[in-house]
């Protein structure tokens, strides 16, 4: 069975509302902890060096998966009144 363009944009659009609902949950969770445990955001900052793109072709671009996250970082420092 080949998909056709409309169930492969259908595809892409499903897996979009999924990284963005999950992207929330998690921000929202991490927020949560951060706030009771702020030593967390610098934990996790200290991790991005083990922190890599699985992709198993080009275009893999590890840095540019730690950037993602380094952002994401800098926003919950930015909501906590913490450090970037």
């Amino acid at each position: 069975m080949t998909d056709t363009p409309d169930s492969q944009t259908a595809k892409l659009a499903d897996a979009r509302r999924r990284e963005m609902a999950i992207e929330h949950l998690l921000f929202g969770t991490i927020r949560f902890v951060a706030q009771r445990h702020p030593e967390l955001l610098d934990e996790l900052d200290g991790s991005l060096d083990h922190l890599w793109d699985l992709a198993d072709e080009e275009p893999r671009n590890d840095e540019a998966v730690r950037e993602v996250a380094r952002r994401f970082l800098k926003s919950l420092r930015a909501e906590s009144g913490g450090r970037s």
